[in-house]
């Protein structure tokens, strides 16, 4: 049993290195009991975003992650997935929230990778999902560990 992430950054200079990305997306499998994983974590541009948005989701713009789990999820495994992330769409976010974009960036990578692994949340209120809260957990359990 093996967990890999493998982090890429095509957007330019972003304030959380690959490493960190990396080392983030592993805790938060482990933490959901993961043993067996593969999975990508991609920085890309707000124009590529938008491009999988539409060809994947068929919806228009940008948004700031999207997730995809292509074997089936949870525990037992194997969890493969990928997972899209706009930095330039979350330094819109960390601007209207009021967080460094670093954290922003952090819980999208945590957000995304709870998608790969079946956690869902409504359209339009997903900051009251359970989903939401176990992300917001994990981000501050991780920057608990990290002081």
């Amino acid at each position: 049993m093996t967990i890999a992430v493998e982090v890429t950054n095509d957007s330019g200079r972003i304030p959380l290195a690959r490493a960190d990305a990396q080392a983030l997306a592993e805790r938060v499998l482990r933490a959901e009991g993961v043993r067996d994983a593969m999975l990508s974590v991609a920085f890309v541009s707000r124009r590529e975003i938008a491009a999988i948005n539409r060809t994947h989701l068929k919806r228009a713009g940008a948004t700031d992650v999207i997730s995809f789990g292509f074997a089936p999820s949870g525990v037992r495994g194997p969890v493969i997935g990928d997972v899209y992330v706009a930095p330039d769409v979350a330094r819109a976010n960390a601007r209207e929230f009021g967080v460094p974009v670093r954290e922003e960036l952090m819980r999208l990578v945590v957000h995304g990778t709870l998608h790969v692994l079946g956690h869902d949340h409504p359209d339009g209120d997903r900051v009251r999902s359970p989903m939401w809260r176990r992300q917001e957990s994990l981000l501050a359990a991780f920057a608990r560990r990290a002081r």
